[in-house]
C-alpha cells in the first residue's frame, strides 16, 4: 500500500499544475458518478449515462439535468450532488490546502503551483490569506443564506422539515452558482416572491464576483491596503453595466414577462442576473423567450462571471481586455489601455486566446448537436453556450437529448469548469515573463 501511495505521489509531482487540475476534477467526477449509480440512492431507476451527466453537471456547477434530481435520488443522493457542486464551486484543492493551513502545516511547493493554476490572482495577493478568505467567506455566506431561505420558504408555505433541507441545498447551490434545485420548475412558482428572488440574487452575485474581490475588499476594510485593485474596480463596473443592459432588454423587449405587472422588473433583473452570474435558476420559462432576447441571454452567459469565483463563462475581465484592444486599435494607440491603465501584454494574450477557444468550442459542439439532435438551431446554440459557461439555463431540450448529445454536453460542461486554457496545456506552458512598465495595472483574466 505504501508503494502504491508513493508511486501515485510521484505521478502527481511529475504532472504540470494544469494536468493536476484535470485529473483532480476528473477523479471527483468519476467518484461522484460511481456513488450516484448505487441503487440504494435512487427513488426510481436511472441510467448510468444520466448519473454521469448529473455528476459532471454538479462538479462543473452547471445545473443542466437530464432527470429530476428530487424525483430520481433520495436524500443521500441529493447530498452527494450537493457535495459535488460545493467542491466544484470553491475548487477541489481549496479544502485540502485549508486543512493544512489550519494545522499550521506549510503549503508544499506542489500545492502552491496547483492553486496558482486554479485561481487567477492579481499581483500582491498572498495565497495563504486568499485561501482563508475563500473558506471563511463561503461558510459565512452559505450559513446566512440558509437561514434567510428557511424564513422565506416557511413564509411561502413550504413544509418545515423540507424547508430546512431545501434552505441548505439552495443556499449552497446559489452561492456556488450551481443551478441545482429541488423544484422541477426551478423557481417559477416563486416569480413574485421578493424575499426568495433577493436571497438568490445576493448569494449568486457574491459567488460570481470572485474571491479576488472579497479578499481585496477585506484587505481594504482592515487597512492592509490603501485602495482596491484595478481588477476589483473593473469587475464591479462591468457587472453593473451588463446587468443594467440585460435587465433593460428583457423588460422592454420580452413579451412573456409583460403579464407580470409589478413583478416585471424583478423578473427581468433575475433572468439577467442568473445568466451573467451563471447561477442557472429561472423564475419564468426560458423556452418562451423571443429569439432576440434569447440572443441577449446567450451573450450574458458567454461573458459569465468574474475570475477566481464560483461562476463560469469567459469572464468579465476577459471582455474588458477585448474591449480595450478594440478601443485602442480604433484610436490608433500603441498601448492597450483601460481607464488610463495599460493592460499587460500577457493578459491580452490570455484574453484573446480564451475568446477564440470559447467561440471554437461553442461552434464545434453546436455543429455536433445539430448533426445528432432534432431541435431548432437557436435551442442548440443556447444549450451549448449554457454548458460551456456552466450556467444551467435551458430552453427545455436537455432531457430529450440523445445519448450522443448527452456525451457532447458532458464534455463541454467539464471543459467549461476546468477552463479552456487549462485544458489546452500547450498554451499555458508557453507563457513568458513580461516586463511591467510603471503605468501597467495587472488585470486577472
Amino acid at each position: 500500500m505504501k508503494n502504491i501511495i508513493k508511486r501515485y505521489r510521484k505521478f502527481q509531482l511529475s504532472l504540470s499544475p494544469q494536468q493536476n487540475l484535470l485529473y483532480g476534477f476528473l477523479t471527483y467526477t468519476l467518484i461522484g458518478w460511481t456513488l450516484l449509480c448505487f441503487p440504494f440512492l435512487h427513488k426510481q431507476a436511472v441510467t448510468a449515462l444520466d448519473s454521469l451527466f448529473i455528476a459532471t453537471s454538479a462538479i462543473s456547477t452547471t445545473g443542466l439535468v437530464t432527470v429530476s434530481v428530487f424525483d430520481t435520488y433520495n436524500w443521500f443522493g441529493q447530498f452527494i450532488v450537493m457535495l459535488l457542486f460545493q467542491i466544484g464551486g470553491i475548487g477541489y484543492m481549496t479544502f485540502t490546502s485549508f486543512v493544512l493551513l489550519s494545522k499550521k502545516s506549510p503549503l508544499t511547493h506542489w500545492h502552491q503551483r496547483v492553486l496558482n493554476a486554479e485561481f487567477t490572482m492579481p499581483k500582491g495577493f498572498e495565497l495563504k490569506d486568499f485561501l482563508k478568505s475563500v473558506i471563511i467567506f463561503t461558510i459565512i455566506i452559505e450559513t446566512i443564506g440558509a437561514l434567510c431561505f428557511y424564513i422565506a420558504f416557511t413564509r411561502a408555505g413550504v413544509e418545515h422539515n423540507f424547508a430546512i433541507w431545501s434552505s441548505i441545498y439552495h443556499s449552497v447551490s446559489a452561492f456556488c452558482t450551481a443551478g441545482f434545485g429541488l423544484y422541477n420548475d426551478s423557481f417559477e412558482q416563486f416569480t413574485g416572491n421578493t424575499s426568495i428572488n433577493t436571497i438568490i440574487s445576493v448569494l449568486a452575485i457574491c459567488g460570481s464576483l470572485g474571491f479576488i474581490v472579497v479578499t481585496d475588499l477585506w484587505n481594504r476594510i482592515t487597512g492592509k491596503t490603501k485602495s482596491t485593485t484595478f481588477t476589483t474596480k473593473t469587475i464591479f463596473g462591468v457587472i453593473i453595466v451588463l446587468l443594467s443592459i440585460g435587465t433593460t432588454m428583457i423588460y422592454f423587449f420580452e413579451p412573456s414577462v409583460s403579464h407580470l405587472g409589478e413583478n416585471k422588473l424583478m423578473a427581468s433583473f433575475f433572468q439577467s442576473m442568473t445568466a451573467l452570474t451563471t447561477v442557472g435558476f429561472n423564475t419564468v420559462p426560458i423556452g418562451s423567450f423571443s429569439l432576440g432576447v434569447l440572443l441577449v441571454v446567450i451573450f450574458l452567459m458567454y461573458v459569465g462571471a468574474s475570475p477566481s469565483g464560483t461562476g463560469g463563462g469567459m469572464k468579465s475581465t476577459t471582455l474588458t481586455a477585448l474591449i480595450a484592444i478594440m478601443w485602442s486599435r480604433i484610436r490608433n494607440n500603441r498601448k492597450v489601455t483601460f481607464f488610463g491603465k495599460t493592460i499587460p501584454l500577457e493578459s491580452l494574450y490570455v484574453a484573446t486566446s480564451i475568446f477564440m477557444l470559447y467561440a471554437s468550442v461553442i461552434f464545434l459542439s453546436t455543429f455536433l448537436l445539430a448533426m445528432t439532435e432534432d431541435f431548432p438551431l437557436h435551442q442548440i446554440l443556447f444549450e451549448t453556450t449554457s454548458a460551456i459557461g456552466t450556467v444551467g439555463l435551458s430552453t427545455g431540450i436537455t432531457g430529450d437529448l440523445s445519448a450522443w448529445g448527452k456525451v457532447v454536453i458532458i464534455f463541454v460542461m467539464f471543459v467549461g469548469r476546468l477552463g479552456l486554457l487549462t485544458f489546452g496545456l500547450a498554451i499555458l506552458a508557453r507563457k513568458n515573463k513580461i516586463k511591467i512598465i510603471e503605468d501597467e495595472a495587472d488585470l486577472a483574466v
